[in-house]
């Protein structure tokens, strides 16, 4: 299989799994490492760029989003968004080291671009929480723990 086909798919399936698609990196993932046939330092560093250009992209949306709170199709009321805002504010950007967590980290990314996080920080945090997650996730896939 060709490596653009490879990487860029693993690439573009981790982008997607840090937004609000229902998709899971880590099968592939795990599929790739166990064919060993691909570096699993490189399948990590593409995961994680992948994952956290994705997570960018809530971090833009919710940047946007209260231009559209009054919006009828608006999927969240402003108390949820209150809330949310509150929560941020109280944990403040250390919480973006929880991004990597399923449920509460694509939600989190959203917040950070609703609070106006600066991109630089937000970047640093999320990238260092995805990274660390995919080579934890890869090591126990290896079988090091």
């Amino acid at each position: 299989m060709s490596l653009i086909v490879v990487y860029g798919g693993l690439f573009l399936t981790s982008l997607g799994a840090a937004t609000f698609l229902p998709i899971q990196s880590e099968f592939l993932l795990t599929g790739l490492i166990l064919r060993d046939d691909y570096s699993v330092v490189a399948l990590v560093i593409v995961a994680s760029v992948g994952n956290t250009l994705g997570s960018v992209i809530n971090w833009a949306i919710g940047w946007q989003i209260e231009k559209y709170k009054d919006r009828r199709w608006f999927p969240a009321s402003p108390e949820q968004l209150e809330r949310a805002a509150q929560w941020y504010r109280k944990y403040g950007y250390w919480s973006l080291l929880l991004s990597w967590a399923p449920f509460i980290g694509d939600p989190l990314t959203l917040a950070a671009g609703l609070m106006r996080e600066p991109l630089w920080i937000f970047l640093i945090l999320v990238a260092i929480a995805k990274t660390v997650r995919y080579a934890l996730f890869s090591a126990f896939i290896l079988g090091v723990f």
